[in-house]
């Protein structure tokens, strides 16, 4: 996770003494990113505290256990995706239909009608007809296909 440039441009005013963060899982998404970021901001000289963990990376117990909670917090959000994984398969493997439902063909056939028209455009047939209008799209790609 990167600063963005408006708090970046306060950092080096020093304006900044420290970020302060609810917990790691909030900083970025992989150990990679969260080293970046704490590099970063030490590079600015400055600190983070992380309120949910009670950690203050001004110490160095502080920057060894931010650096383990990040092993721990990546590892979590690869456990999470695993499990929802395997539950796809097996809800597959079961025969259940994933996603949204379907719209009625009749109601196909009316959308697909008025995109060969052309008179009307996309969020025009969308509202009319009462679906969204990725499914209009959905419909527009599948006949120019």
């Amino acid at each position: 996770m990167t600063m963005s440039n408006s708090r970046r441009a306060a950092a080096r005013q020093s304006a900044l003494n420290v970020v302060m963060a609810w917990s790691v899982d909030r900083l970025g998404r992989s150990l990679q990113d969260l080293v970046g970021f704490l590099s970063e901001l030490h590079a600015l000289k400055i600190d983070l505290y992380l309120q949910q963990q009670g950690l203050d990376t001004t110490t160095p117990a502080g920057k060894a256990m931010f650096q383990m909670m990040g092993v721990f917090a990546e590892f979590e959000r690869s456990m999470i995706q695993e499990r929802v994984r395997a539950g796809l398969k097996r809800a597959k493997a079961e025969g259940k239909t994933l996603g949204r439902p379907r719209i009625d063909p009749k109601t196909e056939r009316t959308i697909a009608r008025a995109l060969e028209k052309g008179e009307a455009g996309i969020h025009r047939i969308a509202r009319s007809v009462g679906v969204g209008v990725g499914t209009v799209q959905r419909i527009k790609a599948t006949l120019a296909a």
